[in-house]
């Protein structure tokens, strides 16, 4: 079977004061992986000029390519010597030619396993995510704690006991179906659509 591409979307946090140095090293990068086998391509651009987020992408023919640089002296000796200025803060593999266009966001490849490419809005702001997480437990909290007050002796083990009881069955049930669904639900209000 033959093998897909497969573009690498990694996402850095670099330090704005090496901003000019980060530029050359990445540029080496790019450099060094073009001298191996199955490179079809590489670029970075920055979010903003007000952020320090760095958004760097490169491709490969396919996996045994993508290997080879990936475990290469080379690449290793390259990460060492930026390590202290560009932070690896998420990294994404992707196949087929959507990798290259669309915001650096998508399911990660699984084995070349099928790609859901979606266009990302920016994370609302803090304020509003405490809000929806605060919507979310709250209500799922006071149920679970009157479920579980209801028995028999449940009130008489010691608290750390009965926190550790409660979010062990909270936690799944927040993160696997409240919070997606409430997020969902506010979609709206976290990412308003901006007039022109």
């Amino acid at each position: 079977m033959e093998q897909a591409p497969i573009t690498v979307a990694i996402e850095r946090e670099v330090d704005s004061s090496m901003d000019r140095y980060a530029q050359v090293w990445v540029r080496h990068g790019v450099d060094l992986a073009t001298h191996f086998d199955g490179f079809l391509g590489a670029g970075w651009v920055r979010e903003s000029p007000e952020t320090n987020r760095w958004h760097m992408i490169y491709r490969f023919a396919d996996r045994a390519t993508l290997d080879a640089w990936e475990g290469s002296p080379e690449r290793q000796q390259w990460l060492t010597s930026g390590a202290t200025f560009a932070k690896e803060s998420r990294i994404e593999r992707r196949t087929g030619i959507e990798g290259w266009f669309d915001a650096p966001e998508g399911v990660v490849v699984d084995d070349d396993a099928r790609v859901e490419i979606r266009q990302v809005a920016p994370a609302p702001p803090r304020w509003k995510q405490i809000v929806i997480v605060w919507l979310a437990f709250f209500p799922m909290n006071v149920l679970i704690s009157w479920l579980l007050g209801l028995i028999p002796g449940f009130d008489d083990l010691l608290l750390p006991l009965r926190l550790l009881i409660s979010t062990v069955i909270l936690a799944p049930i927040m993160v696997g179906l409240i919070l997606p669904f409430i997020t969902r639900l506010a979609q709206p209000w976290l990412h308003p659509r901006r007039t022109s």
